[in-house]
């Protein structure tokens, strides 16, 4: 790595997790029907990809600014459980695949939590 090129959130395990959902999301989207593209495989890449951006964003800042972050990252936790109930229940993925997902996201929730928890203190 080059001088300079190293940013401390990269750090941060939760960010790294996050990225590792990111490159689920984007391998389990690849099997969704093309007419979803711009609807609901969109929509989760983007959700996915927002967790990441906003851990990321936010470190360095004050606690105060980076919990607020974090807490947009939560949403989009949230809003990628919801992607992947739709996406069950009209059967793009499998039931496995759900609850792979689901459970990637249950551990990110919790990083994210406990991270706020400690920016409170």
């Amino acid at each position: 790595m080059e001088e300079g090129s190293h940013f401390k959130f990269g750090d941060l395990k939760v960010y790294q997790k996050a990225l590792d959902f990111v490159d689920l999301v984007y391998v389990t989207t690849q099997s969704f029907p093309k007419n979803e593209l711009y609807n609901l495989t969109s929509q989760f890449k983007r959700a996915a990809v927002s967790i990441a951006l906003n851990i990321a964003e936010g470190q360095g800042d004050s606690n105060a600014q980076f919990n607020r972050f974090l807490q947009i990252a939560m949403d989009s936790v949230k809003e990628c459980v919801v992607c992947s109930t739709i996406a069950a229940r009209q059967n793009y993925i499998t039931r496995n695949q759900d609850v792979n997902i689901r459970t990637k996201l249950a551990e990110l929730s919790k990083m994210i939590y406990s991270l706020q928890k400690y920016l409170k203190k």
